[in-house]
């Protein structure tokens, strides 16, 4: 994680590491690896549902701010070799996301995350 001098945050590398038991198709995995990171990224960063008078504002994804493409880190995925059964990967990625990028927003600042998304952090 990198801040800019406004205190805005920039993830610039994610690695991952998998054991999904044997990887039929390597590149699948790879990739859902990847989407489930993206996803996660976006929660992390922009993720913000606001309620005005009852009820939610952002009503489709055109008003719900998304992790664009210029904003995606570089993503890593090592799959560990393995004879065992095939595992599933669905959203694998997601929950670990949060935590590793909070820990590394420490690192890089010395605040604790204490709300999300990371923006209200800075």
């Amino acid at each position: 994680v990198q801040v800019d001098a406004n205190g805005v945050p920039r993830v610039t590398d994610i690695w991952c590491v998998v054991d999904c038991g044997l990887a039929i198709n390597p590149a699948t995995v790879v990739a859902q690896i990847e989407g489930g990171t993206i996803f996660a990224l976006t929660a992390v960063l922009h993720g913000e549902v606001n309620v005005r008078d009852g009820q939610i504002v952002e009503g489709n994804f055109d008003s719900y701010r998304l992790l664009r493409i210029q904003e995606i880190p570089r993503i890593v995925v090592e799959i560990l070799p393995s004879s065992e059964a095939p595992g599933g990967v669905g959203e694998l990625a997601v929950p670990a996301v949060a935590p590793a990028v909070a820990s590394a927003w420490y690192q890089a600042t010395g605040r604790r995350v204490r709300r999300l998304p990371l923006g209200r952090s800075a």
